[in-house]
């Protein structure tokens, strides 16, 4: 596209958000809009386009590694920063929006969060969120990065780690790479074993949540707890 006519689309494209939104974008044109702020003088429909095309969705796009990001035809460090970032600000907003809040009488936010922030890692993570006297967050913590067995989450860390926070109870968290939040057999004796851990020092459990790309499973939700 000539530089006028590219510059004359970015300036469409920036009025139609800032009248309409991006209700009214196509996956592409958001990727789009994005990569006008980061490449100058040219037309980034392309690259917006190639990165669907390699990624499938635009929570995909958000989601690749920035060196997979930089693999694709347009795509520079610049632009796959300025994508991490949006990524990143998004969790960042979410996490604030749960900061002083009452979880346990509202929990919708902290799984929006926790949804947004873990759904879709490749790796099964586990982290603890430690809650004060008033269920308000004090710290989320991530205890391990990997295969969640028991050998793998101490309950003397998740313990420690309370007592150092000044923490009365706390909610366990860990994701499914494979998209299903079904706990296994495996998560149920996990969850067992860590709330009757944490119990001998009067710290409550107040809840083992999985994430999952199609949902999440509560086990409060659900009677397991």
């Amino acid at each position: 596209m000539h530089t006028e006519l590219a510059k004359g689309h970015r300036k469409r494209i920036r009025e139609k958000f800032k009248h309409q939104g991006l209700a009214a974008f196509n996956d592409y044109e958001v990727i789009e809009l994005l990569l006008t702020w980061c490449i100058a003088r040219k037309d980034v429909k392309p690259a917006a386009k190639k990165l669907l095309e390699r990624f499938a969705t635009f929570q995909g796009v958000l989601d690749a590694p920035l060196e997979h990001m930089q693999s694709v035809g347009g795509i520079g460090e610049h632009s796959a920063l300025l994508l991490r970032l949006v990524r990143a600000c998004s969790d960042y907003y979410l996490a604030g929006k749960i900061a002083g809040r009452d979880i346990i009488s509202s929990p919708q936010a902290l799984i929006t969060y926790l949804r947004s922030s873990m759904a879709r890692l490749r790796d099964e993570q586990f982290r603890v969120v430690y809650l004060n006297a008033k269920n308000e967050i004090l710290r989320d913590e991530v205890i391990h990065e990997g295969t969640v067995d028991q050998t793998a989450v101490y309950p003397r860390k998740i313990v420690e780690c309370a007592l150092a926070a000044g923490a009365v109870s706390i909610i366990l968290v860990h994701n499914h790479p494979s998209g299903d939040p079904a706990p296994s057999n495996h998560d149920h004796r996990l969850t067992e074993a860590l709330a009757s851990a944490t119990k001998l020092l009067s710290i409550r459990v107040h809840d083992h949540i999985i994430i999952g790309r199609y949902g999440y499973y509560s086990f409060a939700e659900n009677g397991c707890l």
